[in-house]
């Protein structure tokens, strides 16, 4: 019995042994296969093999053959000349990171994987609301709340179950950029703030990666490619960033919806280019869309710069810095707050309504522009003058008149509103200098009206 056994056990080591040569040359096999196509030695399997039981990349998944799924799926692109077998082949292979699920995200997240890519990365800390609908088109009705990142994923994995979708729901940092970049083959910056532009950019340079970059505002758009190809880098052309006051974002400034997703396209048009190694990529120009005429323009950008601080000849800045600190403003599109006034120079929207209640004689002057003035206004009848105006002679006038009309006691309180009590604060330090001669005091609302329909009435709009 201990010999049938040991026969035994000696039949299966051998059998265990010829096994393992025969996987030892077929990871050498592939290795020689791998090595042909990237044009470069591979020592470990694993930095180009995705892990099919459902791990990460290490880095990109390389395939070598099209199946007859994929070979219908894509054949309108297949047919292309400049696209073909290889193309398709190089777009299964590669891995594209998305920054910011929103109205420039979604519309590149479903074209790229349409499109066929490996792996596609999405990265946003935010959830779906309903002001996003508009133009993030990913999202739906019944995902209000969802993280951006799951909805993003859960939509463009109906349309094509074979790209491996990883969802990032964080928000990008000076300390997770870099191991998360470093996956992915080629960047597209779709966010809408300065500090993530400058952290993205940085981060692409320190891991040799391109960097797509879109932006949308209004009924404009723009679109380039940093660091490829030896073009420049986002501070080759901006070394320092503007000042925060000057920045507007969706959320404050407006955009029509196809705005950005038209751009978005466009950005994952420039990947998959990048990806495939066709046509010409908008490097070292930067692209015009304007809605309102329906045109595009070009305007050739500046080279690389030698003295660049991150991508020159002698850079200073070798590891990520803390960007909001650098750029003086958040790293996200959310409402932003100002804090101009003292707590004495405003009131709160619930003792707003108590003046109201009571009927205390005051002055409302909402700074608002008139098309906002259309979608809503507070109950008590106010006088408009935008933000814009406050200053001019003809406004302060105004106000004098209305004061001495409205007269009941020796002082007339103004209040001043806006949206969220931010520009109400600049405009009371504004008219506080130009009636400072006058006993007339000036406060704003604190919170604005999006304050009162949080904290007064449920019912009312917030936009």
């Amino acid at each position: 019995m201990e010999n049938a056994r040991a026969s035994d056990f000696a039949e299966e080591l051998a059998l265990l042994r010829t096994e393992l040569t025969r996987k030892d040359e077929e990871i050498s096999r592939l290795k020689t296969l791998i090595s042909s196509k990237l044009g470069e030695p591979v020592s470990d399997i694993s930095e180009v093999l995705l892990d099919q039981a459902g791990g990460d990349f290490v880095g990109s998944v390389v395939h070598y053959v099209l199946n007859n799924e994929d070979i219908g799926r894509y054949s309108r692109q297949l047919i292309l000349p400049e696209i073909g077998v290889r193309g398709q082949l190089k777009l299964k292979s590669s891995s594209v990171l998305i920054v910011g699920a929103g109205g420039l995200g979604c519309p590149a997240a479903i074209y790229l994987t349409a499109a066929g890519i490996g792996k596609l990365g999405l990265v946003d800390f935010d959830e779906v609301e309903i002001n996003n609908l508009h133009r993030q088109v990913l999202h739906t009705e019944d995902r209000l709340g969802v993280s951006k990142v799951i909805s993003a994923a859960q939509s463009c994995k109906r349309l094509n179950s074979s790209v491996v979708f990883v969802p990032y729901r964080l928000q990008l940092n000076s300390q997770n950029a870099l191991q998360i970049i470093k996956h992915y083959d080629v960047v597209l910056d779709a966010t809408d703030n300065v500090a993530t532009r400058y952290l993205l950019n940085d981060a692409c340079v320190l891991t040799k990666k391109p960097l797509v970059s879109g932006s949308a505002l209004r009924f404009e758009g723009q679109l380039t490619v940093y660091n490829y190809q030896g073009g420049p880098c986002y501070r080759c052309l901006y070394p320092k960033p503007p000042p925060p006051e000057t920045v507007t974002n969706c959320s404050d400034g407006g955009v029509l919806g196809v705005v950005p997703g038209i751009i978005g396209c466009l950005e994952a048009l420039e990947a998959i280019k990048i990806v495939a190694n066709i046509g010409t990529t908008y490097f070292q120009r930067l692209l015009l869309f304007d809605a309102l005429d329906l045109s595009f323009r070009t305007i050739k950008l500046r080279p690389h710069q030698p003295t660049c601080l991150v991508c020159g000849d002698k850079p200073t800045i070798t590891e990520l810095i803390d960007y909001e600190q650098f750029c003086g403003a958040r790293a996200t599109d959310k409402d932003r707050s100002k804090n101009i006034l003292t707590s004495d120079e405003r009131i709160s929207v619930k003792r707003y309504k108590e003046m109201l209640e009571r009927n205390i004689p005051h002055l409302l002057i909402d700074v608002r522009t008139p098309v906002e003035m259309e979608i809503c206004q507070l109950p008590h009848t106010a006088i408009n003058i935008p933000m814009d105006s406050v200053g001019k002679e003809e406004s302060v006038n105004r106000i004098k008149e209305e004061i001495k009309s409205q007269m009941t006691e020796d002082s007339l309180p103004v209040i001043l509103v806006c949206r969220r009590g931010n520009d109400s604060q600049t405009a009371v330090r504004t008219l506080q200098e130009k009636l400072k001669d006058s006993n007339i005091t000036v406060k704003d609302i604190q919170g604005g009206l999006t304050a009162w329909a949080k904290q007064v009435d449920n019912n009312f709009p917030v936009y």
